[in-house]
Formats: structure tokens, sequence, C-alpha cells
């Protein structure tokens, strides 16, 4: 076992046992002046070696005002209370171990015991001096000697415990802020990476699907149709080169960072074989979206009513993968031909929904993804970012729709009607 001293709580760090040692001893050769002082012209009326010997004591006891202030404040005042009962004039020489011991309590413990022992070591000091005290002290002297020397050391060992207390308490909120800090650092990456891993599924899927059924349609139709089997290619090649474009765009947003770190250590972060990332997409681009799809076999309507009004750039790009993550959706699980996408533009909201007009495969498609799907559910995570929300269900008609609200940047609010097919 250790064996340093128990420290209690809010009290000053324990001093090397050596120093505890010296600062014992200068009190207690103070006890020899203080046990011989009387008040002029009056001759001392008892020995002097009685306080000595108390005073040896006392400071003896001041060893443990460590670790049990309360007993320590006990023997001290019990020989001051002794010396006070023998004759001593208390001056400040006699109740220095007194003083020393409630300085200690008070830094230990809490207020109300500190005050409690130092009120009792108080009336028990001046009822003594007023029943045994020297017969030529002052009234005055026995009443606010023995208070102001008792109170003195508890005021600055419960000031001295309030610091340390205070000083704890900020080393504490510092320590959780700099936690907070790091958890909050942590989640920041977390979500960062989890919305590029959406961009990169909405990307890889999309333009994978229109590739492999554009592959399929070459393959058929090449034997019969070279004409058709030649214009499936192009548009093979565009729906692959239009990948790699919204690929190097994601990618590039790791660059970007990689960038900045790199301006923070003094360099500009340039490159000369660097090329422009490309365009963050958005509702303006859903009409090439949308003909995208018609080489798979797939005719997208758009319609739109109300306004167009402008969506806060978080909700542009989200409206986008929505539609793209949907329109996939419907070329890899409806038998249909046609969908439609209606942007309704309605007060500070947009409601955006894509509809399948249904099909054998589309009764059997999931409104979840429990085989580990993220298409759905990367739906409704990125409409919770842009602060809007998705439903998805299917339709008592037949068929699955796909229903968005997100929020719209200040516009007007007039309305117009347009359908068009893209």
């Amino acid at each position: 076992m250790s064996s340093q001293p128990h420290r209690f709580p809010g009290s000053p760090r324990p001093l090397p046992r050596p120093a505890d040692a010296v600062l014992a001893a200068a009190l207690f050769a103070c006890s020899f002046p203080g046990s011989v002082v009387t008040f002029p012209g009056q001759d001392l009326g008892v020995p002097w070696w009685p306080g000595v010997v108390l005073a040896g004591f006392a400071c003896t006891a001041l060893a443990w005002r460590r670790t049990h202030p309360r007993r320590t404040v006990l023997v001290t005042l019990g020989c001051a209370v002794v010396a006070s009962a023998l004759g001593y004039l208390l001056t400040v020489l006699l109740l220095a171990p007194l003083m020393l011991a409630l300085y200690s309590l008070a830094a230990a413990t809490d207020r109300r015991t500190a005050n409690t022992f130092t009120v009792t070591g108080i009336a028990l000091l001046v009822g003594t001096g007023l029943l045994a005290g020297p017969p030529g002290e002052p009234l005055v002297l026995k009443l606010l000697g023995p208070t102001a020397w008792l109170l003195l050391p508890t005021s600055l060992g419960t000031v001295n415990r309030l610091r340390t207390a205070y000083l704890d308490a900020v080393r504490t909120r510092a320590e959780h802020a700099e936690r907070t800090r790091e958890e909050e650092a942590r989640r920041r990456v977390a979500e960062e990476r989890m919305r590029i891993a959406r961009d990169l599924h909405d990307v890889v899927a999309h333009h994978l699907v229109l590739a492999h059924l554009q592959a399929g349609a070459v393959a058929r139709q090449l034997p019969a149709r070279p004409e058709d089997a030649a214009r499936l290619t192009a548009d093979l090649a565009g729906t692959t080169a239009s990948a790699l474009r919204e690929l190097k765009a994601t990618v590039g947003l790791l660059r970007q960072a990689d960038t900045a770190a790199a301006d923070t250590d003094g360099t500009d972060g340039t490159d000369a074989d660097d090329r422009p990332l490309g365009t963050t997409p958005g509702l303006a681009q859903l009409p090439e979206l949308a003909a995208s799809f018609r080489g798979a076999g797939l005719e997208v309507t758009l319609v739109t009513q109300g306004e167009p009004r402008p969506l806060t750039s978080g909700a542009d790009l989200t409206a986008y993968r929505i539609v793209q993550e949907a329109l996939t959706n419907v070329t890899k699980h409806a038998a249909t031909c046609t969908a439609e996408v209606r942007l309704v533009y309605t007060g500070d909201r947009l409601a955006l929904t894509i509809v399948d007009n249904g099909g054998p495969g589309t009764a059997k498609r999931p409104a979840a993804a429990p085989d580990g799907g993220y298409g759905l559910l990367g739906m409704h995570e990125r409409a919770r970012s842009a602060g809007g929300l998705v439903r998805t269900g299917h339709r008592p008609q037949g068929g699955f729709e796909v229903v968005t609200e997100l929020p719209l940047q200040a516009g007007n609010t007039g309305r117009t009607n347009e359908s068009h097919p893209a």
C-alpha cells in the first residue's frame, strides 16, 4: 500500500513530511515566549513550563492535520482550553497550533463542518477566559481576541478550498470540451464518409445499370439490326463517359480536402495537370438524366407545377440524386417502359414525386431493402440531411412511387403547369 496520506476532496496538495516537521518545530519554538507573555506591570501567575508542554502536545498533533483534520482540531483546541484555564494569556503564539489545524480543516472539509468547529472553539475559549482567565485581562480582549484569531484561519482555509474546487471544475470542463471536440470531429468525418458513399452508390448504380441494359440490347440487335446496334453503342459510350465525369467530380471532393490541407502548410495546392472537376448536378440536369434512360427502354416524363424556384445548394443535389436513384430502381425492378417525375412548387417546399406505371416486377419490389441494398435508405438519409423527408411505397392502382419534400429558397409563388416528355 502507498505510504502517502489520504487527501481529502478540496484539500491542498500535501507537503512533504520534513516540511510539516519544520513547521511544527517553528510553532513549538514560539510557545516559549508565548507562555510567559503578561500584561505590563503584572507578574506571571503560573509556571511557564505547563504552557510549553501543552504547546508540545498541540504541535505534535499537527502531524495528522492532513489525514485526520477533525481530531487534530480537537486535540489542539483541548490544549488551548487547558492553557486558558491555567491562567495563560491566549496570544497568537499559543493559539498558532489551533489556527493551523482550523485552516487545514476548512481546506479539507465543507464549510458547515469548519464553521461548527470554529464556533465551538470560540465559545469554549471565550467561556474559559471569562471564568479562569488572567485577572487583569480586559473583557474586550477576552471576547475579541480568540474570536478574531480563530475566524482568520477558517476564512483562509475556506477560500483556499473554494479556489481549488474552482480550478478543478475549470480543468474538468476543459477536458470535457476537448473530448467533445474530438467526438464532434469523428462524427463529422463519419457523416462525410456516408455522404461520399451515397454519391458513389448513386453514380455507380445508375450508370452501371444503364450500361448493362444497353450492352444487352446491343448484343441482341447486332445480328439483325446493325443500325440500331450502332446507335445503342454510341449511347453506351455516352453512359460510360457520364459515369467517369460524375465519379471524377465525387472523388474531387476528397482532393479538395487535400488541397485545403496543403494551403495551411504554405503551398498553393495547384497542379498543372489538374482539370476542372465538373459541376455538381441538380434539377437543371433532369432533362439530360431522363434522356439517359431512353437507351435502356424507359421513357421518362417530366411535369412541373408552380413557378420553379431555386432550392438550397444541398437540397438541389439531393433532389437530383433521389430522382436518379428512383429511376434506376424503376429500370431494375419494374416491368414497365414509362415513368413520371412530377415537381410541385408550393409555398416554401418542393414536392418531388417519381411514379412508375407498374408491371409484373413491380408488385414484387420491396418497400425497403432487406437484402442489404442502400438505395432507399440513401434517399431517406439524403432528404433528412437537406431538411426534407421521403415517403416510398406501392400504389393502390399498381406501381411504385417515391414522394420527397425539400425546402426552397425565398421566391415567388406563382402557379404554372407544364408537361413534356424527356
